[in-house]
């Protein structure tokens, strides 16, 4: 498998990589994680089973689209594909550092500048993707309302459903969410989409981005995401608020645009996050 994947990275990178050292990291709970090496250049490399190739086709093509942007670092894609039983995703390796203040500031201003300056006319993405391990559909649409409602927490409580859990019932939700987001047309920006402190880190001062879930929809939505699994540090909001200040009325709307991760974690791990997803849906069917 190593001999195939070093091939892959040669063809790619136009010169001979044989790698002599493979060392394991820890990376998540969804695919293990490589860091492989010969010498002089390094790659991070994730392995899944063959059938998550999809998945590892869709963050290659986030990430080739978010570094295209220019605004922040994102590791280089090299190459992704199959070997024996194993899908694989081979990227550029960059050694991850924390950040001061003034790097999550400068990281706020960037991310208000990434909401600010790609942005199109309708809300969705060009392609169905991931959230994590579970597929996000994006189908285009003009009003953001309907496409949050429908395609964010009704798909997520649709899989629920199939799973045989016991939801609040789903058309309601799925109103009620289209009530409380109704008349809110943002501009459609191009959202990380699963950004929490997880999927990001300092190179040499600069932050780096990666596993994006992107998507074009409600700025929002990405800050409301760096609030829920352990808030970014105060500096991050002051720069991005310097760039394009959030709406008033921003609180009003996060704990819905949380609910969609609550429940894509309730889909893949259960437990806590389905009891926490069921609190927060009687609250919104009230």
């Amino acid at each position: 498998m190593w001999h195939f994947i070093s091939e892959q990275i040669s063809d790619n990178v136009g010169h001979d990589f044989i790698c002599d050292d493979i060392r394991e990291v820890k990376q998540g709970d969804t695919h293990k994680a490589y860091k492989i090496s010969d010498g002089r250049h390094r790659y991070f490399i994730k392995l899944n089973d063959s059938g998550q190739l999809a998945n590892f086709s869709a963050e290659a093509e986030g990430l080739s689209h978010l570094k295209a942007c220019e605004v922040m670092r994102v590791p280089t894609v090299i190459c992704h594909g199959v070997v024996e039983d194993h899908s694989f995703l081979v990227l550029e390796h960059i050694t991850m550092q924390d950040g001061d203040k003034d790097d999550w500031f400068t990281f706020g201003q960037q991310l208000a500048l990434l909401h600010k300056n790609q942005t199109q006319e309708m809300y969705g993405w060009q392609d169905d993707n991931y959230i994590g391990q579970t597929p996000q559909p994006n189908q285009w649409h003009k009003k953001w309302a309907r496409f949050f409602a429908e395609q964010r927490i009704g798909y997520m409580l649709q899989l629920l459903a199939e799973r045989g859990e016991s939801l609040p019932d789903i058309d309601r939700c799925v109103e009620a969410t289209e009530r409380l987001l109704h008349g809110h047309q943002p501009v459609a920006s191009l959202l990380h989409g699963d950004l929490w402190s997880g999927n990001t880190g300092f190179h040499q001062h600069q932050a780096v981005l990666f596993d994006p879930a992107m998507y074009y929809g409600d700025r929002e939505a990405d800050i409301a995401m760096t609030e829920l699994f352990g808030k970014f540090p105060q500096a991050f909001y002051d720069g991005y608020n310097d760039q394009w200040a959030l709406d008033e009325h921003y609180s009003y709307r996060k704990p819905v645009y949380q609910l969609y991760h609550i429940l894509n974690h309730a889909v893949m791990f259960g437990g806590q996050y389905l009891t926490s997803a069921k609190a927060t849906l009687n609250t919104l069917d009230a």
